[in-house]
C-alpha cells in the first residue's frame, strides 16, 4: 500500500533510507480509520472451536517504493460462520511527525505496528499497485487455527500492537513465521533452523536493490560484517517470498503420527505484469574498479606540468577533490555514528578504512591551501594518512582476517585515495619551489 506523504518529506525519508541502510522497508499504510478489527455476530456452534476458521498465508510481491522491494506478507483469517475476513498485517508504519520519524530511523528504533485489515480492501490496494498476491491456505487443526486467531486478536490490541522493527530479525515476515511456528509447536524452526542456504543478508540486499544503483551502493556501504554471515533457511524467511516458497512443500508431523503438507492449496489471487525479482545479486566489481581508476587518474593528474601552468585546470580538479573528500568524510561520520545506535548490522563496518572522517579536514584544507603554504602541507599530510589507513584496510582484507564482503568499495575508493596523495605531493612541491624561487629573487 502507498503511504500518503508530501513530496518533500518522501524525498527526505528516501535519502535517510540510503544513508542508514535500506531498510527492508516492508511497510504498509496506516490502518484505515474506523476499522476496529473485531469480529461481529459470532454465533455459538456445537462444532469444535476453531473449525469455523480458515487461514491463509498472504504474500505480496515487490512494489515500486523502496520499502516495498522485499515484498510483504500477512495472515488471512476467515470466519465461515460470520463472514469476518481480515488479514493480520505486521508491516504498518506511519511517518507521523517528521522530526520524530527521522530521529527514530537514525537511531535504529523504527516503531512498527500490527493491525487487522479488511482482506478485500488490502487486495484492492495491491491490485492498484500491480503487485502479485499469492494465497496459500494452511492445513491447521481447529485448535491451531483458534490459537492463531486468539493470538493475532490479542496482538492487535492497542497495548500490544507496537514493536521495534529490525529489518532482518524482526519484521512483517519474521512475525508471521514465528506465529506459524508457535501454533505448529516449533515444527518450522526444527525443519529449517539448520538448513544452510549459502546466502547472506548482504547477498539478498544486493539482489533486491540492484534496480536502483544509488540505493544499492548506499545500503551496501553502510552494512557491516554481521550481514555477511551465512543464513539458514529459517533466517532467510525474513523475506516474505522465501517464507511463501518454503512452506509450499513443507510437511508437518501431527499428533496422530500422520505427516501432511502444511499448504492445502495455493492460488495466484492477483497476477502482476512486473518483472520477476532477480535470482542473484550483480557483480559490480569491475564497474567500481574502472570508476575508481578513472577518478584516481584525474586526481593524480595534478602532478602533470599542464596543471602547474593552468590555474583553471588545477582549480577544476581541486574542486572535484573537495567534493569527493567532503562526501566520504560525511559518510565516515555516519559510519562512526551508527556504532552508537541500535543498527546492529552496521557494526564492524570495515568501510571505515576507506570512508574516513579525516577527509573532512581535506575538504576544508584544500580551499585554504590556495593561499597558505601551511595548509598545503597539512592537506598533503592528512590525505597521506587517509591513504595509509586505506592500505591497512586492504591488507586486512587480503589476509584471512576479514569476513566483510566490501571488495568493490576498495576497488572504487583506494585508487582515488592514492592518486590524490600523488597529485597533492607534486602540487605541494611545485608551489613550494615557486615560493622559494620568488624569495630568492
Amino acid at each position: 500500500m502507498k503511504i500518503p506523504a508530501p513530496r518533500a518529506l518522501l524525498s527526505l525519508v528516501v535519502l535517510a533510507l540510503v544513508a542508514i541502510s535500506a531498510s527492508d522497508a516492508m511497510g504498509q499504510d496506516v490502518m484505515p480509520a474506523g476499522h476496529t478489527g473485531q469480529p461481529t455476530n459470532v454465533a455459538a456452534e456445537d462444532a469444535e472451536p476453531g473449525s469455523e476458521l480458515r487461514v491463509w498465508l498472504l504474500t505480496a510481491g515487490p512494489g515500486s517504493a523502496v520499502w516495498e522491494r522485499y515484498g510483504h506478507n500477512a495472515l488471512r483469517v476467515l470466519d465461515t460462520r460470520t463472514g469476518y475476513d481480515v488479514s493480520y498485517n505486521w508491516g504498518i508504519f506511519s511517518f507521523g511527525e517528521p522530526v520524530e520519524f527521522i530521529v527514530r530511523f537514525l537511531q535504529g528504533r523504527m516503531l512498527y505496528m500490527m493491525a487487522p485489515f479488511d482482506t478485500q480492501a488490502m487486495l484492492a490496494s495491491y491490485a492498484r499497485d500491480d503487485r502479485e498476491v499469492v494465497l496459500q491456505e494452511l492445513d491447521l487443526t481447529p485448535p491451531e487455527k483458534l490459537e492463531l486467531f486468539v493470538f493475532a486478536q490479542n496482538n492487535a490490541r492497542p497495548e500490544n500492537r507496537d514493536y521495534y522493527y529490525q529489518y532482518f530479525l524482526d519484521n512483517c515476515s519474521t512475525r508471521v513465521r514465528d506465529l506459524l511456528d508457535l501454533v505448529l509447536g516449533g515444527s518450522l524452526e526444527e525443519t529449517f533452523g539448520r538448513e544452510s542456504t549459502g546466502t547472506s543478508y548482504r547477498w539478498h540486499t544486493r539482489r533486491l536493490t540492484q534496480v536502483d544503483p544509488l540505493i544499492y551502493a548506499g545500503m551496501d556501504a553502510l552494512l557491516g560484517t554481521p550481514t555477511d554471515a551465512e543464513l539458514t533457511v529459517w533466517d532467510e524467511m525474513f523475506l516474505p517470498l522465501t517464507l511463501r516458497d518454503e512452506v509450499r512443500d513443507v510437511e508437518i508431523r501431527r499428533a496422530d503420527g500422520s505427516v501432511r503438507p502444511l499448504v492445502l492449496s495455493e492460488e495466484v489471487t492477483l497476477p502482476s505484469a512486473r518483472f520477476e525479482e532477480a535470482s542473484a545479486p550483480p557483480s559490480w566489481f569491475l564497474r567500481f574498479l574502472m570508476a575508481g581508476l578513472l577518478i584516481g587518474a584525474i586526481f593524480a593528474s595534478l602532478a602533470l606540468p599542464a596543471f602547474h601552468t593552468s590555474a583553471l585546470r588545477r582549480g577544476i580538479v581541486l574542486s572535484v577533490v573537495t567534493l569527493w573528500a567532503g562526501l566520504f568524510g560525511v559518510l565516515g561520520l555516519i559510519l562512526v555514528g551508527l556504532l552508537f545506535t541500535d543498527h546492529m548490522f552496521s557494526t564492524w563496518n570495515e568501510n571505515l578504512f576507506l570512508m574516513n572522517p579525516l577527509f573532512l579536514v581535506v575538504a576544508v584544507a584544500i580551499p585554504l591551501s590556495a593561499s597558505s603554504p601551511v595548509w598545503r602541507q597539512r592537506v598533503h599530510s592528512v590525505s597521506t594518512i587517509c591513504a595509509a589507513i586505506a592500505l591497512l584496510g586492504l591488507v586486512w582484507q587480503v589476509v584471512p582476517a576479514s569476513a566483510h564482503q566490501n571488495g568493490m568499495f576498495f576497488a572504487l575508493l583506494l585508487p582515488p585515495h592514492l592518486g590524490l596523495v600523488l597529485g597533492l605531493r607534486a602540487l605541494n612541491g611545485e608551489r613550494t619551489t615557486s615560493t622559494s624561487a620568488a624569495g630568492d629573487t
